[in-house]
């Protein structure tokens, strides 16, 4: 739970199991529970890569707010983006090298949607960064994908990790490309009712 002096609690729920969004809210002081939410993300047609994003981290946070109407949830979801084709989590190494190697040398844009949902109100956004690689070699790639860190991550790589000595310039939110766009995420928790309090915690209106 989330509180300050004064303040009612305030029931956190982190709507995913990405270790990096967990992070994440740890970093800005944030208790929160995790309970990844169970959705079919598959591409709808003629969707576009920001429109998906967007639907998919407002179904997580609807699923889970629906099960936990008592709290906070907070949701993402993060595409990679070239060439207008949405490059996801890799299936295996082979598929990792195929993405690694498309995105060598050139720029991509990573799209982060963010939701957050109370009861039946919920609220989302996206947040869009241009990403640039320097040019990899094959044996770059191959050592990269060895490490496993590209496996569970969509374009293949994390900036956070080794994927930090790929990336030559980002345009943007860099918090956006680890998977979860903070400033706009509180934002929405803001029309909620739920305004981000240092150091760590969020009010209420109701507690102004």
């Amino acid at each position: 739970m989330s509180e300050r002096a004064g303040a009612s609690p305030v029931r956190v729920i982190l709507a995913s199991g990405s270790p990096r969004r967990r992070d994440l809210l740890s970093l800005i002081g944030l208790p929160h529970e995790v309970r990844p939410a169970d959705v079919d993300e598959s591409v709808h047609d003629a969707e576009s890569p920001s429109a998906h994003a967007e639907r998919l981290a407002l179904a997580k946070a609807e699923a889970v707010a629906a099960e936990h109407p008592d709290a906070l949830v907070l949701a993402a979801d993060t595409i990679v983006v070239v060439d207008g084709d949405i490059l996801g989590k890799p299936r295996d190494e082979g598929h990792a090298r195929q993405m690694l190697a498309r995105l060598s040398g050139r720029s991509h844009t990573v799209i982060t949607g963010v939701a957050a949902a109370h009861g039946s109100e919920a609220h989302s956004d996206v947040e869009q960064v241009a990403v640039t690689f320097r040019p990899l070699s094959a044996h770059d790639i191959a050592d990269y994908v060895r490490t496993g860190e590209p496996m569970d991550k969509a374009g293949a790589y994390g900036i956070q990790g080794y994927g930090a000595t790929i990336v030559e310039r980002i345009d943007g939110d860099y918090f956006a490309v680890m998977g979860l766009a903070i400033v706009r995420l509180l934002r929405l928790c803001a029309r909620l009712g739920y305004s981000y309090a240092f150091p760590g915690t969020f009010r209420a209106a109701s507690d102004a």
